[in-house]
């Protein structure tokens, strides 16, 4: 296969921007739903945060610099037609973007070595970026979503296998019992993603996918939506508000998806991010002519 070199670099630099809108400019959904949990905060402390929250943001915008210092572990969630001309280059090239990212925008380098601590001081090293994969049939684009998280966020996150006779009630109680443990450690208000059934590790892909799903949108599985408002209702029944001040918002959201089980397990997987949910999505087509779905705006940028 001959590479299409300009296809390459036209990948290679939207994917810089891509980068560059999740880190400093959060989705209009977050910015609304912590406008609305501001707005409706009666306790001064919670509302005095929120407001801190909100200025902050709007300096990060303001002056293009990313929304926190920690600028988060980058993940990318690649979505690739099977028709799209460049594939096998893709790990690659979403590599050197974000090397590129971490020396343009900048970004905090945040990948270290599990075993020496070394930092190769560009946001890469092994299995980083982390790369989730989906080939669609009968398809000629590329989706790709870019998710930095932040480290804050991860303490609190957890799995477990239960007795399948446990269940969903003993779920339920496995996510407030994480949310109370985490109390202001994960930077709340939160949004929190639920994975149930599969195996473990499934359950927390699961958990950490639902993340991307903006706030508001329920799942397309009836119960499943029923149980999001619920656990919602619960985890904001709790108190504990923003930056854990208290106050009626410790949640901008729960999010909840499953995956048929084995009859003789139950995996449950909680994950938390902070009220930075920093996600940016763009389409490319086969062309290289790129949509910029989530910051629109990033479109003229590109033009």
């Amino acid at each position: 296969m001959v590479l299409d070199v300009s296809l390459d670099k036209r990948i290679e630099d939207a994917i810089v921007m891509l980068l560059k809108a999740a880190s400093i400019y959060l989705p209009q959904d977050v910015k609304n739903a912590l406008i609305k949990a501001r707005d409706l905060e009666d306790n001064p402390l919670a509302k005095a945060q929120l407001d801190a929250i909100i200025k902050n943001c709007e300096l990060a915008e303001a002056e293009g610099k990313p929304i926190c210092q920690d600028t988060g572990l980058i993940s990318f969630y690649v979505s690739v037609g099977d028709e799209f001309p460049v594939k096998g280059a893709l790990a690659d090239i979403l590599r050197r973007a974000t090397i590129r990212a971490t020396r343009e925008i900048p970004l905090r380098p945040n990948s270290v070595d599990v075993l020496s601590g070394k930092n190769p001081g560009d946001n890469t090293g092994r299995y980083v970026p982390h790369i989730d994969w989906e080939l669609i049939p009968n398809n000629s684009e590329l989706k790709v979503t870019a998710f930095p998280k932040g480290g804050g966020s991860e303490g609190p996150c957890l799995a477990k296998v239960i007795l399948p006779t446990e269940g969903l009630k003993y779920a339920k109680k496995m996510v407030l019992d994480a949310v109370v443990e985490a109390g202001p450690k994960p930077c709340p208000p939160t949004v929190i993603g639920v994975g149930l059934g599969g195996t473990m590790d499934f359950a927390v892909k699961l958990a950490k996918k639902a993340l991307l799903r903006p706030i508001g949108v329920r799942s397309d599985v009836e119960d499943i939506a029923k149980l999001e408002v619920e656990l919602l209702e619960l985890v904001n029944s709790l108190g504990i508000g923003p930056h854990g001040v208290g106050g009626r918002t410790t949640a901008l959201d729960v999010h909840v998806d499953c995956a048929h089980r084995h009859p003789a397990s139950y995996a449950v997987a909680v994950v938390f991010n902070c009220w930075a949910v920093r996600r940016s999505t763009m389409i490319m087509d086969s062309k290289g002519n790129v949509d910029f779905i989530t910051h629109k705006f990033m479109n003229e940028l590109w033009r």
